[in-house]
């Protein structure tokens, strides 16, 4: 059985690129690649998967839909999934307990957790608004792996 623990041995070896899985309106699947890492989350602490994703992105709007998602981390033959329910909190998404405007630095947490650096955080911090990113926070259901 995989847990966090194995996510974050995992998540350096790729450079936090991860595939997320979102469900279509039509069962179907979609798939793409974005950065996640394992941070805690900032309600209520629990250890979660996080990513940023594009605000006006559809991959955000069918997660604001579905409200559950599946990242997959893998390093050659050795992977771990996490599926879940999200708490997606940005620009346009509040979330009870957390302040808004923390949004740019909770944004540069889960950069950093997924193993992103910048050298100019005020540059970072404007692009970030610019494309209305959006931090969204996986909590673990299931957790499998293999390796």
């Amino acid at each position: 059985m995989a847990s966090l623990s194995d996510i974050e041995r995992l998540a350096p070896g790729e450079h936090g690129l991860v595939t997320i899985s979102v469900a279509r309106a039509d069962g179907s699947v979609h798939s793409s690649v974005v950065n996640a890492g394992v941070i805690d989350h900032p309600v209520t602490g629990e250890r979660v998967v996080a990513t940023v994703l594009r605000g006006p992105s559809w991959k955000l709007e069918r997660l604001r839909q579905t409200n559950r998602c599946t990242v997959l981390f893998r390093v050659s033959w050795d992977w771990a999934s996490v599926d879940g329910p999200v708490d997606i909190i940005g620009p346009n998404d509040t979330v009870d307990g957390f302040d808004q405007a923390e949004v740019p630095k909770l944004l540069r947490d889960v950069f950093s957790a997924a193993g992103g650096t910048h050298d100019d955080w005020d540059e970072y911090d404007r692009v970030m608004a610019e494309d209305g990113r959006t931090a969204v926070f996986i909590t673990p259901e299931r957790i499998q792996g293999r390796g």
